[in-house]
C-alpha cells in the first residue's frame, strides 16, 4: 500500500488556514490522485498578496466558494491578483447558525446539543444540498477545466464532505477518507466562539468522525448506495465517473 504518512500535502497561506492538495491518496485501482488538480480550504477573504501569487503559480483558476450568500457577501474571497480567477457561488446556508441560536437562548447549548445539530446539518449536506455538490462536480467535468479549489468558512465541514465525496468518487479507501477529513482538525486555525459554553464551543469547533459518517449514513438510507446517489443525486453516471477518474487520478 501506498504510503500516506506525509498527506494531506498542506499550502503553506498567511491569509488563510486549512488549504490543502487533494491529491496523493491511494486508490482502489492500483492508481493515485493527481496532485495540482483539486484543493481545498478555508474561507480566502484575507488572502495577501503573497498567498494570490502562490495560488496563481498553481494554476487554480476555479474557485468554488460552498458558503452561504450573506456570510460570502460579508467578506468576499481576494483573488484580484490571480489572474483568470472564476468564483462560483454554490451556496449551501448555514442553518447551525440559527439552531445555536435556539440553543444559547433555552439554555441548553451543551456539547451534546450542538452534536445534535451538527449532525442534522451533515445529514442535510447529503440530502438538501445536491445542487452545490453537483455543482461541483460538474465544474471538475467541464471540458476546458482548470485546477479547481473549493471552500467554505472553516474548510471543515460544508468542504469536509465535498472532499469525502470526491474522494468516494474516486475509489479511496474509506479510512483515507476518514484521514483527510480529520486533518481540519490540525490545520484550521480560528478565534475561537465567544457566545457559547467551552464545551458546545469546542464541540463546534472540532472535527468529528461521527458526523462524516451520519452524512453517508443518510445517502444510503435515501438512495441505498453511494453509487446510486453519485449517479442519480449528483450526476455521476458511470461514463461521467469514469472520466473524472481518468482525469484525476495517475
Amino acid at each position: 500500500m501506498m504510503a500516506t504518512d506525509d498527506l494531506p500535502r498542506v499550502l503553506p497561506m498567511q491569509g488563510t488556514s486549512n488549504c490543502r492538495d487533494l491529491g496523493g491518496w491511494p486508490t482502489r485501482g492500483g492508481g493515485v490522485v493527481r496532485f495540482g488538480q483539486v484543493f481545498r480550504s478555508a474561507e480566502l477573504s484575507k488572502l495577501t498578496h503573497a498567498d494570490q501569487a502562490r495560488l496563481q503559480a498553481l494554476g487554480i483558476g476555479d474557485f468554488i466558494d460552498l458558503r452561504g450568500k450573506r456570510e460570502a457577501a460579508a467578506a468576499l474571497p481576494r483573488l484580484e491578483r490571480v489572474t483568470g480567477a472564476r468564483r462560483h457561488a454554490m451556496p449551501i446556508e448555514p442553518s447551525v447558525g440559527a439552531s445555536l441560536a435556539d440553543l444559547v437562548a433555552t439554555g441548553r447549548a451543551t456539547g451534546e446539543g450542538v452534536m445534535a445539530v451538527l449532525a442534522r446539518a451533515y445529514r442535510a449536506y447529503a440530502t438538501d444540498c445536491i445542487a452545490a455538490y453537483r455543482g461541483l462536480f460538474d465544474l471538475l467535468l467541464a471540458p476546458a477545466a482548470r485546477p479547481v479549489l473549493f471552500h467554505c468558512h472553516a474548510g471543515k465541514d460544508r468542504t469536509g464532505f465535498g472532499a469525502a465525496l470526491i474522494l468516494a468518487a474516486l475509489d479511496v479507501e474509506w479510512e483515507n477518507i476518514e484521514a483527510d477529513y480529520l486533518a481540519s482538525g490540525r490545520l484550521w486555525h480560528h478565534d475561537g466562539v465567544s457566545t457559547l459554553p467551552p464545551e458546545a464551543a469546542a464541540v463546534l469547533l472540532g472535527v468529528h468522525l461521527p458526523l462524516l459518517r451520519a452524512a453517508f449514513a443518510a445517502v444510503d438510507e435515501t438512495y441505498g448506495s453511494l453509487d446510486r446517489y453519485l449517479s442519480e443525486a449528483i450526476g455521476l453516471t458511470p461514463a461521467r465517473r469514469a472520466t473524472l477518474r481518468a482525469r484525476l487520478v495517475a
